[in-house]
């Protein structure tokens, strides 16, 4: 795909720039929907001001805007599972969990793209699994976060692909627009329905204070539209699996931040950590595997 160094460095910053946001949730004194809510309606608002500066076109065919919308709510439920199971377990559990991404990205790229599914992809995701299979014996405890954020990696491998094929025909700012905006309103519709029946609370939304209103605006401008727009912009020339291969490396810089910023409430078994150096170790091979087996096929007769 043309991909240069550049480009997987800015990868990698967007990468940190994600490790930062479960911190950041933890933060918040509003719940996990509420925090969506807020991320998703400040950055379609944010996107929708510098189209309109930029003299960028909002005009989608209607088919086009559904296919946004669909994504938008796969994100919206993706966030929410993300920022709930860094609350029930911890940010440390929240983003080892996350690390599936890549073993759900074998499965789902290939269906969605009607391509061949490459065995070296699905080993690799295997190992992924080996690892979080290390990091549950030793971490049973947090089963609950865990699950949780093994089911938003899912949904986030599922808009990544989708995200991907959108960004070979479409411009990322307006993807972004749609799908914020559509996560924004499908989140605001399951407010109230889930703190109902589910927490047994008053169906209202959270209202920050200023605090909040801060750490939102750091989450929604630089962790959503700047990253959100420039991940899709990437995806025109990094494929949906070696972005999220690389979004596997978010549990170590986001690791490394809750530690040094909460110190022993982020402390984890050994077991844990065994864990993710296995996940890590299938990230950085799958480059190097990768460029073996283009200088193979290069080299054949």
């Amino acid at each position: 795909m043309n991909a240069t160094l550049k480009d997987f460095a800015k990868l990698h910053f967007i990468v940190f720039l994600w490790g930062f946001t479960a911190i950041i949730g933890k933060e918040l004194s509003i719940s996990a929907a509420d925090v969506v809510l807020y991320r998703t309606g400040i950055a379609a608002i944010v996107v929708a001001g510098f189209m309109a500066m930029k003299k960028l076109s909002f005009r989608f065919e209607p088919k086009v805007i559904a296919q946004f919308g669909i994504t938008g709510l796969v994100i919206a439920m993706h966030w929410f599972l993300f920022f709930e199971s860094a609350r029930v377990s911890n940010i440390s559990v929240s983003l080892a969990g996350m690390a599936t991404t890549t073993f759900w990205t074998s499965i789902i790229e290939p269906v969605v793209t009607k391509k061949s599914v490459k065995p070296i992809e699905v080993i690799l995701g295997l190992i992924v699994i080996g690892g979080l299979y290390v990091i549950f014996r030793f971490e049973f405890d947090n089963a609950l976060g865990l699950t949780l954020a093994i089911l938003s990696a899912f949904l986030a491998a599922l808009f990544s692909v989708l995200n991907a094929g959108f960004a070979k025909k479409h411009s990322e700012y307006g993807i972004t627009f749609y799908e914020m905006a559509a996560a924004c309103i499908a989140i605001a519709i399951f407010i109230p329905l889930y703190k109902v029946n589910m927490l047994g609370a008053v169906a209202e939304y959270a209202i920050p204070n200023l605090n909040d209103w801060g750490l939102l605006l750091i989450l929604a401008i630089v962790c959503t539209v700047y990253a959100f727009s420039a991940s899709v912009e990437l995806m025109k020339r990094i494929s949906a699996f070696a972005v999220n291969l690389t979004i596997n490396l978010e549990p170590v810089y986001g690791i490394l931040m809750a530690l040094l910023i909460y110190g022993e409430s982020e402390q984890m078994s050994n077991g844990f950590y065994y864990g993710t150096l296995i996940i890590i170790g299938a990230v950085l091979s799958y480059p190097i595997i990768r460029k073996q087996q283009r200088k193979k096929s290069l080299t054949r007769p």
